[in-house]
């Protein structure tokens, strides 16, 4: 009985100390790390449904035909950045006006936004349609010209669901910049539960195609985010719900000015990475394309992880620097540097067992070269350091000096690519290498700017 009672008063103090942590520290401080917590247990449900979904549609369409699927959507990814930056635009001129209580900017903002947003991609769109006749995917994803013409569908399908979920995805960006990321956080999940579902259901009933895949893929975050808007504008960001008279130009201009330079950086990202599928589609074909999208999943998770901690911190930075709290932002960033050299024990970890993880979870049909898990892993440790400095610019506005920067890395990083992996011979681990070095400009620069921002010492294209 006193043994049971003793460990009831152990357990009721374990967590009273637990809940002190979490609710110690300013409200922003509190707010973040309910949020970061919350994040994790849903990137968690994300992650797992997301090691489930390799080998389930590696075996519902083959390994061929998913490298395909993975490179398509590398392209349709590029979709991203046509927004000319307009959703980070939102996200930061959002944040700083709830930080100076005007609300009705707010509104002016997102309104602006959509409508926008709206225009952009509806001509996009368009123009997609009338100019996909004349592509051929089979020759763009290196495939079978039998698959012409199914290609060209999932494209038109593929694309489609994309603008519309980039639309939609609009709330999440909101409900992030009142810094509630782990909500927004949760849409992705419950988008890839549903396509699970039907995918199950699809392999029972149906042959394997490429089309269905697009169709469920594509329909169900969409599905799911229509579904957020609607509850979310008419309950708790009823206020902030978008009307065609808010809609300004002259604060499309503010949104544009900042969303412009995000969106060269969003463009170099596309340049540095998601090029990278194709590169390795032409140099060395869509099998090995499957390869590295296993190595990088797997040592992704990782950084995938740290960014859900960046992610939050980047509105909350936002919030900070507006009202000059750099005491606050210099220990949180102590904190997340901290963090970084405890990961890299963990990369050499997963490293080390890299190999037998292969093969217990994709099988042995898929080959994953050592060298290409060691260039991978190096690549999420120096991503991992560039982030930490770089969400807390993104936050500030700050952006010129990494704007320069990424442009002039892009510039080299395909041909650098290239070269290492079709010159030197190193197949997909050299796109991984080049891709690590492109990234290196930013993770020194970096550093050196966030001292200066704290610190009130930046000056010319430091502070810019």
């Amino acid at each position: 009985m006193l043994k049971t009672l003793t460990n009831l008063l152990t357990k009721v103090n374990l967590k009273k100390r637990l809940l002190g942590l979490l609710n110690n520290g300013n409200i922003r401080s509190v707010k973040a790390k309910k949020n970061i917590i919350a994040s994790f247990g849903i990137k968690g449900v994300s992650i797992v449904i997301g090691f489930i979904f390799v080998p389930l549609l590696i075996n519902y369409v083959g390994a061929y035909e998913y490298g395909i699927w993975i490179t398509l959507g590398s392209i349709v990814g590029w979709i991203n950045y046509f927004d000319i930056g307009l959703g980070n635009g939102l996200r930061n001129k959002f944040a700083e006006a709830l930080a100076q209580g005007e609300k009705k900017l707010a509104r002016i903002y997102v309104s602006t936004t959509y409508a926008a947003l709206s225009m952009i991609f509806g001509t996009f769109f368009v123009i997609f349609i009338v100019v996909n006749p004349f592509l051929n995917w089979a020759v763009i994803l290196n495939g079978p010209e039998t698959m012409r013409s199914e290609l060209s569908v999932l494209a038109v399908i593929t694309i489609g669901f994309f603008l519309l979920r980039f639309i939609f995805r609009l709330i999440a960006i909101i409900i992030t910049a009142d810094q509630r990321p782990a909500i927004s956080n949760a849409f992705d999940p419950i988008s890839n539960i549903v396509a699970l579902i039907i995918i199950l259901v699809l392999m029972k009933t149906t042959e394997p195609s490429l089309i269905n895949l697009g169709l469920v893929l594509g329909g169900a975050p969409v599905f799911v985010l229509i579904l957020a808007t609607f509850y979310f504008f008419n309950k708790e960001y009823k206020e902030f719900l978008p009307l065609p008279s808010l809609v300004n130009l002259k604060y499309f201009k503010v949104l544009a000015g900042l969303g412009f330079q995000f969106f060269i950086i969003q463009i170099t990202v596309v340049v540095i990475m998601s090029t990278n599928n194709l590169i390795i589609t032409q140099v060395v074909g869509p099998e090995a394309v499957t390869s590295y999208s296993v190595a990088y999943k797997y040592f992704g998770l990782i950084s995938m992880l740290f960014v859900i901690i960046t992610n939050t911190y980047w509105s909350a930075f936002t919030e900070a620097f507006v009202k000059r709290d750099f005491e606050w932002i210099k220990r949180v960033m102590r904190g997340m540097i901290k963090l970084w050299i405890g990961i890299i024990i963990l990369i050499i970890i997963m490293l080390t067992v890299s190999n037998p993880f292969y093969a217990l979870w994709v099988g042995d049909n898929i080959k994953v070269p050592f060298i290409l898990s060691f260039f991978t892993a190096l690549f999420v440790v120096v991503y991992i350091w560039y982030s930490i400095f770089i969400y807390f610019i993104n936050g500030t506005g700050k952006i010129k000096l990494q704007l320069y920067t990424a442009v002039t890395v892009a510039i080299f990083n395909i041909p650098l690519s290239i070269f290492l992996a079709k010159n030197l011979g190193l197949g997909a681990s050299g796109v991984i290498l080049g891709s690590c070095i492109s990234y290196l400009p930013g993770a020194i620069l970096g550093p050196i700017q966030y001292y200066k921002l704290v610190n009130e010492k930046a000056t010319g294209l430091w502070g810019k």
